[in-house]
């Protein structure tokens, strides 16, 4: 089973102040009347793709210090009044980044994001720290924390923060060997279930894509049992580009992490069982449309690269879906986060 916490998280104070960014507020909304356009998509004469492979793990990895990453002055926040098909406003925002090193996006004033953005939730992967040793200002003033590492230290990770108090939180999906890398947390509210996830990586040559399959099924099926009982809310970095649409170079790609028909496959069967993703749903053909950017050549500037961060949810909450929004101007990871909006 599980490893399960009642009704406790950690409260922190919130960290040292630093000089302020300069924050930039831009409205998404698409205003009643005029038709959204696709972006152009990418020529043919972009460059390859860099990869989204991580170096599988066979030993023990020593814990060592993330590489620093300064966040830019400038911060620019999008911001959406879109309403559900219902005509609802959003009433919950919730907000997925993966960090790729909580200790290195705290240093690089990540926090300031949180403070800007004012999340009702947000959800964190590859924290690369074991959960004893996050610093406590991971923890804003009004939030609730818990955090899961894996058994393996510098490796993976993920966290939860949020405002609104869960009826109770459930770490890993139940069965150990898919619960000992830190990978899945569980957090049930009284209308929907959170889960918080970071799922594995293929690896280099795909070393690991056997592994990623059975932990696709067996995931799959506990999702499937969660939403028997009441409407999922399901988050993170989910490592797959589900369609050609979904990163620059697809071609190219067929045989990276990420992409191979497999890892596409069992993402559409999850869809298959009630579930929706998000963003394709309200802007199913917009190009360019990514939230990961390989440091190599300056892949963000150019914009070259892959949408592998989502919001899936349960196919009855569509009517309650108002927005999804990418903060790509927002920095300090070669992630960027993503924002759902919901009217709940």
């Amino acid at each position: 089973m599980p490893k399960v916490t009642k009704g406790k998280g950690n409260k922190k104070p919130a960290s040292i102040e630093k000089e302020e960014p300069i924050i930039t507020v831009v409205d998404k909304t698409v205003k009643k009347g005029i038709k959204r356009k696709a972006s152009s998509s990418v020529g043919k004469n972009v460059k390859k793709v860099p990869s989204i492979n991580e170096e599988a793990t066979t030993g023990t990895t020593q814990e060592v210090e993330d590489e620093e990453i300064q966040l830019p002055r400038t911060m620019t926040l999008k911001t959406s009044d879109r309403l559900s098909t219902k005509g609802e406003k959003a009433t919950l925002k919730l907000v997925s980044w993966n960090l790729n090193g909580i200790r290195a996006w705290i240093k690089g004033d990540g926090l300031k994001y949180i403070e800007q953005e004012q999340p009702d939730m947000i959800c964190f992967q590859e924290l690369k720290c074991d959960k004893e040793k996050i610093p406590s200002e991971a923890t804003p003033t009004g939030y609730k924390s818990y955090w899961l590492s894996g058994d393996t230290a510098g490796y993976s990770g993920v966290g939860l923060l949020t405002k609104i108090d869960p009826i109770e939180v459930k770490f890993g999906i139940g069965i150990p060997e898919h619960d000992n890398e830190g990978r899945v947390i569980t957090a049930e509210y009284e209308k929907f279930y959170f889960v918080v996830s970071y799922i594995p990586n293929s690896g280099r040559k795909l070393v690991r894509l056997e592994y990623r399959q059975e932990f696709n099924e067996a995931f799959r099926n506990y999702l499937k049992e969660l939403d028997k009982k009441k409407p999922v809310i399901w988050c993170g970095d989910l490592n797959v580009s589900h369609q050609s649409i979904d990163l620059a170079n697809a071609k190219s790609n067929t045989k990276t992490a990420g992409y191979t028909q497999e890892e596409r496959d069992d993402f559409t069967k999850i869809l298959a069982d009630g579930f929706i993703d998000s963003f394709r749903h309200l802007y199913p053909e917009q190009r360019d449309a990514y939230t990961f950017w390989s440091y190599f050549r300056s892949s963000r500037d150019r914009n070259i690269g892959w949408r592998l961060d989502y919001f899936i949810i349960s196919s009855r909450l569509q009517e309650n879906l108002c927005d999804v929004i990418h903060q790509t101007g927002v920095y300090g990871s070669d992630h960027c986060p993503i924002v759902l909006l919901l009217s709940v």
